[in-house]
């Protein structure tokens, strides 16, 4: 699979897609991606941060940018930790709603304001300003845990294809720069199979990270591409407008930091996909269910 991003004018981050079967077998040990020294890209690109309003330039921006713009999951970290380093006592992450508007780089102007604060929901929102213009706003719900008084486990996942050891490598040579830099992505599904319009992969960064388990979250929730690619009838742009997700584990910690990342397409029709985004730790739990809205073009 072989994906290129663009911007239309609108900003919103586009998808060109064509399809390939080529993978190849690889070890499952962490390493950098070939030709290129492992750096802390994650802690330089959230380093300029403080949780203070105004222009912020991330130097690092450039092994995360999808085209013109900054890859969508790092976008939405960058909003997140703008929350958090503005109001560091919130208690954990339990949902956001995440609106991509218009490209945005290097320089950035960032705010959060607590929209409401009760006894144990917190309400932020944080926007990325860009040339002036909103780039980015999102929305988070912070939640203290409280006594149960109802418990019901996520739903198993029917077809699980087991972990991600001796599983080849997706998109091998093909990936977009900011996942060849950033990301291992394994194969999630069996070779051949007709898997509809759904995408699944094994997904972990390949830096070593000092990220908290929600934030690792927020950068990889968004990394798979809309499992409408999958049934478009002609090649073409895609484009994500927003990303909602409740997050079902805000402590997760899942063996060798691997994910299983699904995107699928719950109904394509008159330009548009209504996708749902899932995860998986390896033991097999669902640590996030979103949903997602994108246009598809062509």
């Amino acid at each position: 699979m072989q994906l290129s991003r663009r911007n239309d004018q609108c900003g919103l981050a586009e998808v060109r897609l064509s399809i390939s079967s080529g993978f190849r077998d690889v070890s499952l040990d962490r390493v950098s991606p070939i030709g290129q020294t492992s750096v802390m890209t994650i802690a330089s690109l959230l380093e300029p941060i403080t949780g203070k309003p105004g222009p912020v330039r991330l130097d690092n921006a450039s092994d995360w940018m999808q085209g013109r713009t900054l890859y969508g999951g790092a976008s939405a970290l960058v909003a997140f930790t703008m929350a958090q380093r503005a109001f560091p006592n919130l208690p954990p992450l339990r949902g956001a709603q995440v609106g991509f508007v218009a490209p945005l780089g290097e320089e950035i102007e960032l705010s959060a304001e607590i929209i409401r604060q009760g006894r144990n929901v917190t309400q932020v929102r944080s926007e990325i300003h860009s040339a002036g213009k909103v780039a980015l706003t999102a929305f988070w719900l912070f939640a203290t845990e409280r006594e149960a008084n109802a418990n019901k486990p996520a739903d198993g996942l029917e077809d699980w294809p087991g972990g991600p050891e001796n599983k080849g490598t997706a998109m091998a040579g093909q990936a977009p720069s900011f996942i060849e830099k950033n990301f291992d992505i394994r194969f999630g599904q069996a070779k051949g199979a007709d898997h509809g319009a759904t995408i699944r992969r094994w997904a972990r960064l390949t830096e070593d990270h000092d990220l908290d388990p929600v934030s690792k979250l927020v950068l990889m929730g968004d990394v798979m591409p809309p499992g409408a690619m999958r049934i478009m009838q002609r090649k073409g742009p895609i484009s994500s407008i927003n990303w909602s997700f409740n997050v079902l584990d805000p402590e997760t910690q899942s063996e060798g930091e691997w994910y299983l990342a699904e995107n699928a397409s719950q109904h394509a029709d008159a330009g548009y996909s209504s996708e749902r985004l899932r995860m998986w730790d390896t033991e097999g739990r669902q640590v996030i269910d979103g949903l997602q809205y994108v246009a598809v073009f062509g």
